[in-house]
């Protein structure tokens, strides 16, 4: 079925609560296994039915926040969803206590007990009000970004439009256009302030009525880290400090020689790989599509019968446009057994990576969608980002259709940019943990902070300058991570050292680098993270000698290159 044919109707909430108590006192009721599966799988079926309703809400909200009929239906879902979790509750507890939890945990693996006892831990009804709150909260700083209109050059623009400005090789025009970026920050700050002071009260709030000292343990929770803790990310924390902050160090100053600026950089500065200018997909959007097409077909006879289902049935909206959310996604529409990818094509490289990485995501839950329970058709965040990042370094081959004669810059400048990325990663998971450590900080006080962590994990950036907000220790509040998914950052870190493992691999054996990244796809959500690295034969990045031998690989492949002819 295509996208724009598939049916919503907002459901009757009392009669979804009516129908998940009935699951409730059916499964404890059960006299034996064979009901108890039967309840078990009927709710499954009721689950992607209600929980698909709600996503084609939030995909035709994101798609156009100015639609008031979908911008209500996201305020219905806003409050409906938390009042829905004390029913899921009801029935987790029903799950766990069940007489036949070992029959359950004998046919469908026991992830999901480990997985439900971690939930409970994340919710109580007490929280109910608060939960509803931060949705309208985290719906509002949404609007407020896919609201911006930038004047720029006798145009305005969006966020994600202005991206081509912020890359021009053209040094004026390219300062300009960070500055005009900028200006839209500082004009919104004291909204974004608010919002992301609201929010930080309210989620510490949440904590102490669980009984934590506050957020974090909480937000691991909501996350759902069910093999590694607080401690293990903080080891990987310091390994970055250890190994690729020197490495990145590298590739800044390096880069601040080849154009020609002096270092530290400026945020405009940085934002230009090559003096002649970074790397830029060839052709129209319809001509990306048509190169990842090809891509798809050579790659593997799955992933051509996925994206072929993809282009056939609307499953991808990728132009930016006035009124649309800012970034991008992949979810899944559960009752039709398919992804969905949202992006916002701007003409930089990112277009290429949304092909590539969005769509590595959709490809995981392609292979994953008939998966029961339906949650195991997902992993963990950190694991999906895996299935993305990965994919994204399998293009490699393929990337002169995309780039042309860009395609040596391109190569460069994306293993390069995931090498830098971690810190900045880190740098943003770190400064979560600081925030939800203090959380009466001021919002000068979290910016302050902000910029002092900056100097640990980017010190090639400079503090100081001409550019407003930027320079100023703001700079994270374009991170719509930190406002809508507290302490998913870090996750992006983990998966890109997983994934540089494979690209090791794909420059000495692309058939067994995609073995490796099949063995892990196929598992779906089955394993926890660091056993579906340990059955495809991956690293755990929570060993320091992951991340060394990497920095070292990479670090070898980047001295090597030949940029003869490329300023």
């Amino acid at each position: 079925m295509k996208f724009s044919e598939m049916p919503y109707e907002r459901p009757d909430l009392e009669t979804v609560k009516a129908q998940l108590s009935g699951f409730t006192a059916r499964l404890r009721a059960a006299s034996g296994y064979d009901e108890a599966k039967a309840v078990f799988l009927e709710k499954e079926e009721a689950d992607q039915t209600v929980g698909t309703l709600a996503e084609l809400v939030m995909i035709r909200n994101s798609i156009d926040t100015r639609d008031q009929f979908y911008d209500g239906e996201m305020s219905f879902w806003n409050a409906a969803m938390p009042e829905l979790e004390e029913y899921e509750q009801a029935w987790k507890l029903a799950m766990l206590e069940s007489p036949f939890r070992e029959d359950f945990a004998r046919e469908y693996g026991d992830l999901m007990f480990l997985n439900t006892e971690i939930a409970l831990k994340a919710f109580s009804p007490d929280i109910v009000p608060q939960l509803q709150k931060e949705n309208d909260l985290t719906q509002e700083h949404q609007k407020l970004i896919a609201s911006a209109q930038i004047p720029f050059e006798g145009g305005m623009y969006t966020l994600s439009q202005m991206g081509p400005f912020q890359n021009d090789p053209d040094d004026k025009r390219r300062l300009a256009a960070w500055k005009a970026v900028g200006q839209w920050y500082k004009d919104h700050q004291p909204e974004l302030d608010r919002i992301y002071d609201a929010l930080t009260h309210l989620r510490d709030e949440m904590g102490r009525r669980l009984g934590y000292e506050g957020y974090t343990a909480l937000g691991y929770y909501r996350m759902e880290r069910n093999c590694y803790g607080r401690e293990d990310v903080e080891k990987f924390r310091a390994a970055v400090v250890k190994y690729l902050v020197p490495l990145a160090d590298r590739v800044y100053r390096e880069q601040a020689r080849r154009i020609g600026v002096e270092y530290p950089l400026s945020y405009a500065d940085a934002a230009l790989k090559f003096r002649s200018g970074n790397p830029r997909p060839q052709g129209a959007p319809d001509d990306i599509i048509a190169q990842g097409r090809k891509f798809y077909d050579e790659l593997s006879p799955e992933t051509s019968e996925f994206f072929h289902t993809m282009l056939d049935n609307e499953l991808m909206d990728l132009l930016s446009t006035e009124g649309k959310a800012g970034g991008g996604y992949c979810t899944s529409i559960k009752q039709y057994q398919v992804p969905f990818i949202f992006a916002n094509f701007n003409g930089t490289q990112g277009d290429i990576e949304v092909i590539t990485h969005e769509a590595g995501h959709a490809f995981a839950y392609w292979m994953n969608r008939d998966r029961v329970p339906s949650s195991y058709a997902w992993p963990g965040m950190e694991a999906c980002e895996v299935h993305s990042m990965s994919m994204e370094f399998m293009a490699w081959p393929w990337t002169e259709g995309f780039f042309g004669p860009d395609t040596k810059k391109y190569l460069y400048s994306h293993l390069a940019g995931a090498l830098t990325f971690i810190p900045y990663g880190t740098l943003v998971d770190h400064f979560q943990h600081e925030v939800y450590a203090r959380p009466d900080m001021t919002p000068a006080q979290r910016h302050a902070r902000w910029k002092e962590l900056q100097g640990v994990y980017m010190p090639w950036m400079r503090l100081d300058g001409d550019i407003p907000f930027f320079a100023d220790g703001e700079a994270w509040q374009r991170q719509s991570h930190i406002y809508q998914s507290p302490f998913y950052y870090i996750d992006y870190c983990l998966a890109q050292t997983v994934a540089l493992q494979i690209w090791a691999l794909l420059q000495k054996d692309q058939k067994l680098a995609w073995e490796k990244y099949m063995a892990y796809t196929r598992q779906g959500g089955s394993r926890t993270f660091t056993d579906l690295l340990k059955n495809a034969g991956l690293d755990s990045p929570f060993d320091e000698k992951c991340l060394r031998e990497v920095c070292e690989t990479a670090g070898a492949w980047l001295d090597g290159v030949d940029l003869t002819g490329i300023a």
